[in-house]
């Protein structure tokens, strides 16, 4: 299931290792059937141009003070799949 979710809830995920970061040039349905169907090849030319990450230790740090930051996300057992969503705070600047 894919829907919002703010920071808060995802930070014990990130914890665990379990948050991975998928760029917004990527559709997040279609990254996680890859990787739900183990499409190495895809998912490993992903992470080599850098479309999928873990998150940075920046990014963790602003995320911790921003607890209500949103995400659109997707579980994929084992991982949580996360896009950054703008707000409208964030769009007007």
């Amino acid at each position: 299931m894919m829907g919002p979710a703010e920071w808060r809830w995802l930070s014990p995920h990130a914890n665990k290792g379990s948050v991975v970061v998928v760029d917004p040039a990527l559709d997040l349905v279609e990254v996680g059937y890859a990787i739900a169907t183990d499409d190495v090849s895809t998912v490993d030319r992903w992470i080599a141009e850098a479309l999928l990450t873990k998150p940075t230790p920046d990014q963790l740090i602003d995320w911790n003070q921003a607890q209500t930051k949103q995400f659109s996300s997707l579980i994929v057992q084992p991982f949580v799949l996360v896009q950054v969503l703008e707000s409208s705070d964030e769009v007007s600047r």
